[in-house]
């Protein structure tokens, strides 16, 4: 009778850890969102700018980069407690693991990256600490938190530029044709070699633009200019209309990834 006391104590505690351990972690959003302000560090239109250009970068690429403010850690490591996150919401797409989550805890002043299986090569480790060191820490170290964050998403979409192309969407349903975006696309590539290969006072810096996104390594995002704020498409970044997150896929976390403090 003992033995089996025992056990049903020792059963009682270990689900009583396990749901400890599920009410811990933020629950995932309803209705879905990629910035989830919960620490409320972000002005509300500061947290629309950032989902809008995050909406539109997973529409184009089915990249999903999130962003999570949470008060309190509580017991975790802020890797541990970003890992969670991942896995209990699902961030990236089943199957690609594509997804990315920016965590920062503001009472704990710590913020993490993770990135998702499918994206660990291409920000890996190092990249993800040197975006927190350049990008996040000294911005949030004088209180502007979108910048960071704005700044830091910026960097990631380049380097994570081409990895993975959004599913053909079938425009059958009354929806917005795409012929439009490929004409706006054309002109700019058309004024792009123009300029690059044009004459005129401009010829010195021919070639300037691509060289800022390429680091001499041969990888995309140019680490050297982390200090100056300024993203792959201006300051603010995937910016313009588009609808609403759809909902986070599925996808699955190794612990890649780097964190730090501010």
């Amino acid at each position: 009778m003992k033995k089996y006391f025992l056990f049903c104590c020792f059963l009682f505690l270990a689900l009583l850890s396990f749901a400890q351990d599920a009410s811990d972690i933020p629950p995932r959003p309803n209705p879905p969102k990629l910035v989830n302000d919960l620490a409320n560090m972000l002005a509300p239109q500061e947290v629309e700018m950032l989902e809008q250009k995050l909406v539109n970068y997973n529409d184009s690429t089915s990249t999903q980069i999130a962003i999570v403010t949470v008060t309190s850690l509580g017991p975790y490591e802020v890797a541990d407690f970003a890992y969670r996150i991942g896995e209990t919401w699902g961030v990236g797409g089943k199957g690609k693991n594509n997804g990315i989550l920016i965590l920062v805890s503001k009472n704990e002043r710590k913020v993490n990256i993770s990135t998702g299986y499918g994206l660990e090569h291409v920000v890996p480790d190092a990249y993800a600490k040197r975006i927190i060191e350049q990008i996040i820490k000294p911005a949030f170290a004088r209180g502007d938190f979108y910048h960071g964050l704005n700044s830091a998403t910026d960097q990631i979409i380049l380097l994570a530029s081409g990895e993975y192309k959004a599913e053909p969407k079938d425009y059958g349903d009354g929806g917005s044709s795409p012929i439009l975006f490929w004409v706006i696309i054309g002109i700019l590539v058309i004024f792009i070699i123009s300029r690059m290969f044009g004459g005129g006072k401009g010829g010195g810096r021919r070639g300037g633009g691509m060289r800022t996104l390429m680091n001499p390594y041969g990888g995309f995002g140019t680490f050297g200019d982390f200090s100056s704020g300024r993203g792959p498409f201006g300051g603010g970044g995937w910016g313009g209309g588009g609808g609403g997150f759809g909902g986070f896929g599925g996808g699955s976390f190794g612990g890649g990834g780097a964190s730090g403090d501010w």
